[in-house]
């Protein structure tokens, strides 16, 4: 672990002392600097749960990554700077009601402060931007409320809709898990049809003002809430990972 090279990555010049001042700042920056995206999947690259491998394609090679990459490097990176974390199992919901995936369908964070627990997601695409208390209740977060209830030995994270609704995002437990408990999941996501990441491309990230995303051929730009919506022909899609996600050139599958 690198850790000037990976705050070089991020744009980070703040304090390493491991506090909420820090974490909050780089989950943050994280979000909108590194995309959530699944372009290895679709050009047939394996990706395997190993931080080194993380490290290498997301800092060295400024790509992005699925949850599995994501929060598992930030992991790596928030313990070389002293803070304590749990990597928590998540299944995400495939209804926005009740349903979800399997367990280790999705890999997040649990870090501990002095003040308590705190929820730390920087792989889940469109989710919340600070990290929240990990305890029931309702809180905003980059522009959006989000709920955290309890049922049993479960937890659920929540999104308001525009309408007033809830939407399920996913349901997790706070038993610590190994980062090895997670690679079939990891594998099944890469080959089975099944999967919603074989099923379109995707590469998308947080702005400071709201959301840049290729989906498909789409490039999809939410800005101070305006969306716009433009195909892209194929140059223009590599064009679009370099201007809004620095992103080298990468060849399209046939």
């Amino acid at each position: 672990m690198d850790i000037g090279q990976y705050f070089q990555r991020l744009g980070y010049e703040g304090p390493r002392e491991p506090g909420l001042e820090t974490l909050r700042a780089l989950h943050l920056l994280h979000l909108e600097s590194v995309p959530f995206e699944n372009l290895d999947i679709h050009s047939q690259r394996p990706i395997v749960l190993d931080e080194a491998s993380f490290f290498d394609k997301v800092v060295r090679h400024r790509r992005g990554g699925f949850c599995y990459e994501l929060n598992g490097l930030f992991a790596a990176l928030l313990r070389a700077l002293g803070f304590q974390v749990t990597y928590l199992s998540g299944r995400v919901s495939t209804d926005g009601v009740q349903d979800t995936g399997p367990e280790f369908d999705h890999l997040l964070l649990e870090v501990t402060l002095d003040d308590g627990p705190l929820l730390v997601d920087v792989g889940f695409g469109d989710g919340f931007a600070e990290p929240l208390p990990l305890s029931t209740g309702q809180w905003t977060s980059g522009g959006q409320l989000f709920r955290l209830d309890q049922h049993g030995n479960d937890w659920a994270l929540s999104r308001q809709k525009p309408d007033g609704a809830w939407m399920l995002l996913y349901v997790f437990s706070r038993v610590p898990r190994r980062l090895e408990a997670f690679a079939g999941m990891c594998r099944y996501h890469q080959t089975s049809p099944d999967s919603f990441f074989l099923k379109n491309r995707l590469c998308t990230r947080k702005t400071a003002t709201g959301r840049v995303t290729l989906s498909g051929n789409r490039l999809i730009v939410t800005d101070a809430g305006q969306r716009t919506e433009r195909m892209l022909g194929a140059e223009e899609f590599e064009q679009a990972l370099l201007e809004h996600f620095g992103m080298p050139r990468m060849r399209r599958p046939e």
